[in-house]
């Protein structure tokens, strides 16, 4: 399984957009379709929501790989 580390600038991200910058994605609707689809899953749980607001600290699964969301340094 391949681990992806994101660092996050700002506050938080859209799920859907965190799957297109991470290239899991191509594109932003396509990581929408991966959400309904159910193929993504936040901190081990399945999630729905097309544009849950992930933060640092949390983990997101699709496809196999896996994205840590860590806090860009200050």
């Amino acid at each position: 399984m391949d681990t992806i580390e994101f660092m996050l600038r700002d506050d938080h991200v859209a799920l859907c957009v965190l799957l297109k910058l991470t290239g899991i994605a191509s594109s932003g609707g396509q990581g929408k379709l991966m959400i309904a689809n159910g193929d993504v899953t936040v901190d081990g749980q399945p999630e729905s929501r097309k544009t849950a607001k992930i933060r640092a600290g949390q983990t997101v699964q699709c496809l196999g790989q896996t994205v840590r969301v860590v806090a860009a340094a200050a």
